[in-house]
């Protein structure tokens, strides 16, 4: 994603059960498509700057710093959009449960979690 930075820091401890990122947004970026996961549960906690939550189809949450949100698996697809002038900063924490499905309900994309990592096709099962 443009304008997107992330920064891994579980993966310095080896951590295998989840992942913890530090993910910063410039302004006019958005942290993902919009998605939802099929068994992995997601976690943000808001560090610096103003975020909008896009949940479900189109509802928005303005966020600010010390704000969180929480997605379990099977929820609503979600993202988050920098709409503001300076860039904004988040916790995000995810588990790394095998065989998830990421469904894109905006966009012509599936993805599947397999041991090698992300398969990613067209809905139909072309593959891109």
């Amino acid at each position: 994603m443009q304008g997107r930075t992330k920064r891994a820091l579980g993966d310095a401890f080896g951590l295998r059960n989840f992942g913890v990122n530090l993910t910063e947004l410039a302004p006019g970026a958005a942290s993902a498509l919009h998605h939802a996961h099929s068994r992995q549960d997601e976690f943000i906690f808001v560090l610096e700057g103003q975020l909008v939550l896009v949940t479900g189809d189109g509802e928005e949450t303005a966020l600010q710093p010390g704000d969180c949100a929480g997605f379990a698996a099977g929820g609503p697809p979600h993202h988050l959009e920098n709409r503001g002038t300076e860039a904004a900063c988040f916790l995000e924490v995810g588990d790394r449960t095998e065989g998830d499905d990421v469904s894109y309900p905006t966009d012509d994309l599936a993805a599947v979690k397999t041991e090698a990592g992300w398969r990613f096709s067209h809905k139909d099962g072309r593959p891109y």
